[in-house]
């Protein structure tokens, strides 16, 4: 098991993103994913990664619903993505990887550069959160408001009680909060892409609250998302 530095500085990415597209996952900032790396094409990814800045983007594949025989060969990827960095690695003895990675910031994918490798390239843009000008009341409020709504949502979910209480005593960001709940939110990737790509943290926490709450009143809770393959 390799281990890597962790710190990230957004010069150290230089406006190319490596990505790796999955059908369903939506990475966030500021919270770790295990993947099964065993395609020769991600295999590559990874290995040019690991040998230049450790990045990787996480991208989500846009659904195709016509017919198969017309479905393209480099399926859409929707246009906001997570730009991830190796937190391990292993190598497997057949030569796959097992991989953690830490979301560290939302990434506007521009344009696909034409197929010189493996995997796919595109052009990418760092999007920074916009933090709230709040009075430090207000922003605390604010706060307590994701958290109970939160919490109402995981009755009968020990460890996420847990895990909760240890944001809470750990006094995170608002945005690093919003991000942690809306990653382990169960809803379509559609909801979770608008949620990546609102980059203002308050408008972010206002529409997680309010899903938090139908939620409630549906009788549906969260749970973290599985362990995910290529």
């Amino acid at each position: 098991m390799s281990d890597e530095p962790l710190a990230f500085e957004p010069e150290q990415f230089q406006g190319l993103a490596r990505v790796f597209p999955l059908p369903n996952l939506v990475m966030f900032p500021h919270v770790m994913q295990a993947i099964h790396i065993f395609e020769p094409r991600y295999r590559a990814l990874l290995e040019e990664a690991l040998a230049t800045d450790r990045l990787i983007t996480m991208g989500t594949l846009v659904p195709y619903e016509g017919p198969d025989e017309d479905a393209p060969a480099r399926p859409t990827v929707a246009p906001i993505g997570c730009l991830c960095r190796v937190a391990t690695h292993q190598r497997t003895p057949q030569g796959t990887y097992n991989v953690l990675l830490l979301g560290v910031r939302r990434l506007k994918l521009g344009a696909e550069l034409p197929p010189m490798r493996p995997f796919r390239v595109f052009e990418g843009t760092i999007v920074e959160d916009l933090e709230p000008a709040l009075p430090d009341e207000a922003a605390v409020t604010l706060q307590a408001d994701l958290l109970a709504a939160f919490r109402r949502t995981l009755p009968q979910v020990p460890d996420a009680q847990e895990q909760l209480d240890q944001l809470i005593g750990a006094k995170v960001s608002l945005g690093m909060l919003s991000d942690i709940v809306a990653y382990s939110l169960d809803v379509d990737a559609d909801w979770k892409l608008r949620m990546l790509a609102e980059p203002d943290v308050l408008r972010r926490t206002r529409m997680l609250v309010k899903a938090l709450a139908a939620r409630t009143s549906r009788g549906q809770r969260p749970f973290p998302p599985p362990f995910s393959r290529n």
